[in-house]
């Protein structure tokens, strides 16, 4: 068939044609946000799950539910080595200069703007990555402490006291939250706080791997009472169903009942795994229906198309000893297994094996469920672990 034609959209962050078994969670969101605009107590929502789950889309989603619904929202994917107010100060500066335009409000925009010039002066020799320019002088005294627990606070308290006056709502959306810092995670969870109890129209929508929720906890023990943690997961039958056909019927094609199931026992109903091999299913296919032939023989593409991006991409980051710990893991199936389990697999005592796990865990490729477990944060990764290093040389390595 046609391949431009083609519905299916595999991608970091590429929005499916259909964003299927989804509306739980935007609603949840929804929810929360309007309660937030009203002045009334909600929970943030913080998002989590295995990479490949599609929580960067839905995080987009979200986001363009509520612009549409006219909140102010600022957007930003925290890396691993850029500190949070390098982040959120540009971010800031440009909402307060959209809150400047409305005339009620822009007295106390412009107040946000000298916060938010005394904040950058006073923070930049600890944090060199910001950088952002100022469009007021500083007001002495106004989040410029130098000290972010007591900057931040202030910082975000005077942008929702302009939000407040605009009658808007700001939200943050931030994604891949777990490689911020502990300890500005734990400012951020405050500063949030702050905001909360005194009813200023600002909240946070987040997501992360599966460690967020511990990562959160551990960074303020009251941070369960202020988020929601909804669990993105891999798709149900039905809407994995929804989100393989639904694509193709929009080109009036069909897919065979036989071939949808194979689809979704291949991939084990995680969204971006239905994207790669729908895609190539329909590559495969010569005409309407899609049939399971066409599905057997797209599945070796496919997985060929993984190993080289998906996968790779990851597994080229490790250093030695973190494949083979990977590839221990691997042997013992697709997990959580007992980190006992997995240095044993390896010959060593847990112990020695202990900081190459916590390395792992800090790069988000491991993740401990329960104490002592650990399981992968890639689906399938197992598999490819055991393709690229195949038989039993690596134990010798």
């Amino acid at each position: 068939m046609d391949p431009i034609l083609n519905p299916y959209s595999p991608g970091a962050g590429t929005p499916p044609p259909e964003l299927a078994g989804r509306d739980e969670i935007r609603e949840r969101a929804r929810i929360a946000m309007e309660r937030i605009r009203l002045g009334k107590p909600a929970k943030s929502v913080l998002m989590v799950g295995l990479r490949g789950v599609g929580k960067t889309v839905l995080l987009d989603k979200i986001r363009g539910d509520a612009e549409s619904r006219g909140f102010y929202t600022l957007h930003i994917e925290a890396p691993e080595s850029r500190s949070l107010p390098a982040l959120l100060a540009p971010q800031l500066r440009l909402t307060l200069l959209k809150l400047c335009r409305v005339e009620q409000a822009k007295d106390l925009a412009e107040r946000g703007l000298r916060a938010l010039a005394g904040f950058v002066e006073a923070l930049k020799l600890k944090y060199r990555d910001i950088e952002v320019g100022f469009d007021f002088d500083s007001e002495p005294g106004l989040a410029d402490n130098g000290d972010l627990e007591q900057d931040l606070p202030a910082l975000l308290e005077t942008v929702g006291a302009a939000a407040q006056a605009a009658e808007v709502a700001l939200v943050m959306f931030i994604d891949e939250l777990q490689y911020v810092e502990e300890e500005q995670l734990a400012i951020l969870i405050s500063a949030l706080h702050r905001c909360a109890r005194q009813q200023l129209p600002i909240t946070l929508i987040g997501a992360g791997l599966p460690q967020l929720r511990g990562r959160m906890g551990k960074a303020k023990s009251y941070a369960e009472r202020l988020f929601e943690f909804p669990v993105v997961g891999a798709l149900d039958k039905e809407s994995a169903t929804v989100a393989i056909v639904r694509p193709a019927e929009a080109e009036d094609v069909k897919i065979a009942a036989d071939a949808v199931a194979e689809i979704i026992q291949r991939t084990k109903g995680y969204p971006y795994f239905l994207q790669e091999w729908s895609k190539h299913a329909w590559d495969c296919a010569e005409n309407s229906p899609i049939t399971f032939s066409d599905v057997d023989k797209a599945s070796v593409v496919a997985v060929a198309a993984l190993d080289d991006s998906f996968f790779r991409v990851r597994f080229d980051r490790l250093t030695p000893s973190e494949k083979k710990y990977l590839r221990a893991m691997a042997d013992l199936g697709p997990g959580p297994h007992r980190s006992g389990d997995i240095a044993e697999r390896l010959g060593r005592h847990v112990r020695n094996v202990a900081p190459v796990r916590n390395n792992l865990i800090k790069n988000g490729m491991i993740w401990s469920p329960n104490h002592g477990d650990t399981g992968f944060t890639v689906p399938l990764f197992d598999q490819f672990m055991q393709r690229i290093m195949p038989g039993t040389d690596w134990e010798d390595s």
